[in-house]
């Protein structure tokens, strides 16, 4: 398949402090970053124990379509130099690849969106695991098609569950076509028309930034949440019960972090800031959890805009996660 919107990002692109040019201990992820070119018909399966493939998603128009703030376009480039300096910390059989980006400069979101699911469709067919890096959270649709294909073809589509960190539901209507807050309205859509399971949680939902009938659009769809203010006063362990609840019967995991979830003190550069976000330690801690389970095919994280993010806050936060993505699946696989 041929993927369009699609630009190949150089290793030469990664650079960062290094330590030592040959004591592997003290390498950097910018020293071990390999770049591949996903339209390359040479292309194998990864055989070792375990690959990455980052995958870019350079583009904000699902956020202009929902009347939010754009800047999200350059969050991927944004997010890759906060993880050039990570110091890598998994063996030399675990690798990572950047897989370049996905563009909307010349396309619709629509098209966009497409091409997102043919290169995650593409990755998986690697044998790779995907870390995608948005964009405004648009990303989730195509990004969950690209999934969803590919289990497709191998018969396994049927049971996919979605973990959606996130302050708003995004199922909003979609008449006048897809934005950044349509995305799992979209999804029931989907597995509507193929007559499966529709399986949607979605943790950090603040009261204040949904409408009553967001909150009835999620009850009629049998959507499964827990508030931000009941993850910060909740049990962990209650918490932890629902999460098991919802994916012991699952298959898959499809794992999505809209930045906006956090509290804007730690997460400003977003289109969305909330005041009374979550903090890290909230979020950190039911990932791991949740990668644990190894059911999880799939990550990203949305909505990183260095329009707003002063210090890189945002961005470095973001590459904190993706860190503890990799390292949490480096021991467990």
């Amino acid at each position: 398949m041929f993927i369009e919107n699609y630009n190949v990002v150089k290793k030469s692109q990664w650079t960062g402090r290094i330590d030592s040019e040959d004591d592997f201990d003290s390498f950097r992820w910018h020293q071990w970053m390999k770049s591949i070119d996903l339209n390359d018909q040479n292309l194998k399966s990864y055989e070792g124990k375990l690959g990455f493939a980052l995958l870019g998603f350079a583009c904000d128009i699902g956020v202009k379509l929902n009347k939010g703030r754009t800047g999200a376009a350059k969050g991927p480039k944004s997010i890759r130099k906060e993880l050039s300096n990570l110091p890598w910390q998994s063996s030399k059989d675990v690798e990572i690849f950047d897989s370049g980006d996905i563009t909307c400069e010349n396309c619709t979101l629509d098209e966009a969106q497409h091409s997102l699911s043919k290169a995650v469709e593409k990755i998986l067919s690697l044998n790779l695991f995907p870390i995608l890096l948005g964009g405004d959270h648009s990303i989730a649709f195509g990004h969950y098609k690209g999934i969803f294909d590919y289990l497709k073809d191998k018969n396994e589509e049927k049971n996919i569950g979605i973990i959606n960190f996130d302050a708003h539901f995004d199922l909003r209507p979609y008449k006048k076509g897809g934005t950044s807050g349509t995305m799992f309205n979209q999804i029931a859509d989907i597995t509507d028309a193929h007559d499966i399971n529709y399986s949607y949680f979605c943790l950090g939902i603040q009261k204040h930034s949904n409408t009553l009938s967001l909150f009835k659009t999620a009850d009629k769809l049998g959507v499964e949440y827990i508030l931000a203010k009941d993850i910060i006063n909740m049990d962990y362990y209650s918490i932890i019960e629902k999460l098991d609840d919802f994916i012991k019967d699952k298959d898959h995991l499809y794992v999505t972090l809209c930045s906006n979830v956090f509290s804007s003190a730690f997460a400003p550069g977003v289109s969305a800031p909330q005041a009374l976000g979550l903090y890290p330690d909230n979020v950190l801690n039911f990932l791991k959890y949740l990668l644990r389970s190894k059911k999880v095919i799939s990550f990203d994280i949305a909505e990183v805009s260095p329009r707003f993010d002063l210090d890189n806050t945002t961005a470095n936060l973001a590459s904190v996660m993706i860190f503890a993505v990799v390292n949490t699946l480096s021991k467990i696989m």
